[in-house]
Parts: C-alpha cells; structure tokens; sequence
C-alpha cells in the first residue's frame, strides 16, 4: 500500500481557511515584536525575531502551523493570526517531521533526556520520540536535531497560549508532496488497544464508551476507506461507528472554532452547525468545507449526537481516503507504508 499524500500550499504558514466573516483582516499593529515594527506579520522574518499580537483575537483554540522552508511558526487563535516567529528546525539526517499533530505534554523547565541533557526551556512535546517545540539557538537555517526552536521570549508567549491537546501543523512545501500526518504525535494506539477495537461495524452499527477518558482534547479520525470514523479523547479511543458514503473524501484537516453558524448541522440532527477552520486539504479537496463533507456522510444519529456533545474548541478532525493503520510504537502513524 502507497502512503497516501497530501499536498501543502506555497504560502502553507501564511494561509489558514476560515468560515468566520472578517478573519482575514489585516492585523493590528503588534503588542510585542522583537526587529524593526512594520505591522506586517507576513514579512520575511530575521533570526531570532518575531510578532505578536494576541489582541487581535482574544479566545479561542489555538493552532500553530510550521513551514520547513520557510522556518516560520504562524499562531493562529480562533482562525485569526495573532503571532509569527523564526524558527530553526531538523538537519539533513535529524529531520523534522511534517503532519499533524498535537501537543502531548508541557514543561517551562525541561532537559533533554536524548542529547546531554541540553536545556529545552517552555517545551511542548509533539511526539514521545523527541519531537518538541522549544526555545533555543537560531542561526538562520535548520540545526535542530528535529524539535522546532523558538526565539526564548516568543517560546514563553507561545507557552502561555497553548494547551495541551493543541493542534500544530508542519509542512515542507518544498516537496511536491510531502506525507499526510506522516507522524502525528496524538496516542491513538494506546496499551489497552485490542483487535475488537478494529472488528468491521455493521451498517449504522457504533460503540461509544467515553468513561475510558472521562476529559480531555477530541481527535475524530474519518476513514473512508474503512468506511468509518474513531473518536480519541487523549489519545484514548472512546467512540467508533460505520459511515456510509458515495466515492472517495480527499485529505483534510479541520479544527473546531468557538461559536455556531446559525445553519443546521448535517449530521447531528436538531443541532447548529459549528465553525471549524480548515487548517489543510489536499489539491482535490481546496475549497471543501466540513459541512461539505457531512451532507456526503451518513452515519447513526445517536452516534451523531454523542460526539456532538463532547466537542470543544481545539477539537480536530482529520479526515483521509486511506485506511487506519497503525504501528506498534508509541507515535501513531495514521498512514503507514
């Protein structure tokens, strides 16, 4: 089986789809920039500098989009841009991975346990193999050994925005077609997973046992190939159910905005339908929204229903063409070679 692929834009850190009126204003002049203030985030950034201005958007969930080529991190709150800072991310040989992911754990005081017990301060863990976001030395170039390194002051703001459970994207533009959550850093595929967890459901067939993580962030992962959509709640699976759908879904990645749209949900009946930002989608997919996809989608109201009333603003769904496959490692690759 081929890795199914996804393509990133050419402006991936500088572009975030939104379906809320207005988020692509023009920003406010900054509250905090480190540099010369021009009150244009999107500017090419020096080493070590960075904007911020969470004024412009005071909640919401938060989502973090990383572009290698540009060693760019662009902080968006509630689908508006509110930051964007340098990086310095992986060399040749320690790369750092493109996909999404979200952030497993968070430490202001943090040494690394792989490389001499190198200072990480304000670490945000993105996979349990190394993978972190942090501040530290940025020369101009990637010289990590795969974190994403920060500028101290920007990595201490980002720190206070974030939760954990946050989504962050990375994507290597510079490949025609980098991966698809090539290594996303949510425990979908935790010690107690068993082989009943992937038996074929029948049709309108679902199980839903949220008491195996009472709180926490929502992940739903949709499979058209499995003709089904998993629910994790910190990494635990809670919830799964059959899907009927006509002809293939494309590769998208949505994350869940504050509010309602005023319109009907078209899955959970009697329901308004959320704001969801649309964080990423395939060249096939552009332009395709979440609600798009749901009218395409039959599933159990009752399932429907159930998952209605455990999302939350930072939940994120990801949605593929290909199977859930999983690895027996403690990341959890959603699309395996």
């Amino acid at each position: 089986m081929s890795r199914r692929q996804i393509h990133f834009a050419t402006a991936f850190a500088l572009v975030a789809l939104t379906i809320l009126p207005g988020a692509a204003a023009a920003p406010q002049p900054a509250s905090h920039t480190k540099g010369t203030p021009t009150g244009k985030p999107t500017r090419p950034l020096k080493p070590g500098e960075y904007w911020w201005n969470p004024r412009i958007s005071p909640e919401g969930p938060v989502v973090a989009l990383v572009s290698l080529p540009l060693q760019t991190i662009s902080v968006y709150r509630n689908g508006i841009l509110v930051g964007r800072s340098s990086v310095s991310t992986g060399t040749k040989g320690h790369g750092t991975p493109t996909g999404v992911f979200t952030i497993l754990e968070k430490k202001e005081t943090h040494f690394s346990n792989l490389y001499q017990n190198a200072p990480m301060p304000n670490m945000q863990r993105l996979t349990w193999s190394g993978i972190a976001m942090h501040s530290g030395n940025l020369p101009g170039y990637p010289a990590s050994h795969g974190c994403i390194r920060m500028p101290y002051d920007f990595s201490k703001l980002l720190f206070g925005l974030t939760s954990r459970g946050g989504t962050v994207v990375i994507g290597d533009e510079s490949k025609a077609q980098p991966h698809f959550a090539a290594n996303p850093g949510v425990l979908l595929a935790p010690k107690d997973f068993s082989a009943e967890m992937l038996k074929p459901l029948g049709r309108g067939e679902f199980q839903w046992q949220p008491e195996r993580s009472a709180k926490g962030p929502i992940t739903v992962l949709v499979s058209a190939a499995d003709r089904a959509v998993y629910v994790y709640r910190n990494g635990t699976p809670i919830g799964r159910a059959a899907i009927e759908l006509n002809g293939s879904l494309g590769g998208h990645v949505f994350t869940l905005l504050d509010g309602v749209t005023g319109a009907a949900s078209p899955l959970a009946l009697g329901r308004e339908a959320r704001k969801w930002m649309t964080v990423e989608s395939d060249a096939a997919g552009r332009g395709v929204s979440l609600a798009d996809l749901g009218r395409r989608v039959r599933i159990s109201p009752d399932f429907a229903g159930k998952l209605y009333n455990v999302l939350s603003p930072g939940a994120t769904i990801i949605v593929t063409d290909a199977p859930a496959v999983r690895r027996a490692s403690r990341d959890f690759t959603i699309l395996a070679d």
